[in-house]
């Protein structure tokens, strides 16, 4: 398994022929700041930065279906056929994936967990790919 920038950057191309698009890797970036630092900052300039982090994650998750569409486009120009993943390899993914999230749950904790919660909260929010 690899994400369609692995794939190209790796040059799979030359020697597999065949791309499942399982969406389980796309190109994203992250921005992490310092909460103490961040609450020390006076009210106007927090709503500058989370004004700023809200139109950077629109932009991100953009050029996130940008590029994922750019590089199954590349794949495909080098010879390979991009197949969408059949419904049970996708519920077989979410399967292992789940358990494995519940796994790290059990470890993480409570803080763990609110984490988690955050990040479905924002996926349920972004741009389906």
């Amino acid at each position: 398994m690899s994400s369609g920038s692995t794939g190209y950057d790796s040059k799979t191309y030359e020697h597999i022929k065949n791309w499942y698009d399982t969406q389980a890797w796309l190109p994203k970036n992250a921005v992490i700041v310092n909460k103490r630092a961040f609450d020390a900052l006076d009210k106007p300039t927090q709503d500058a930065v989370l004004k700023a982090a809200a139109e950077a994650e629109t932009r991100g998750w953009k050029l996130s279906q940008e590029k994922n569409e750019w590089y199954k486009k590349a794949l495909a120009e080098k010879g390979m056929t991009i197949h969408r993943p059949h419904a049970k390899l996708k519920a077989d993914l979410e399967q292992v994936g789940g358990i494995m999230l519940a796994e790290w749950e059990k470890t993480a904790g409570p803080e763990g967990q609110a984490l988690v919660a955050e990040y479905k909260a924002r996926q349920a929010k972004a741009p389906k790919q």
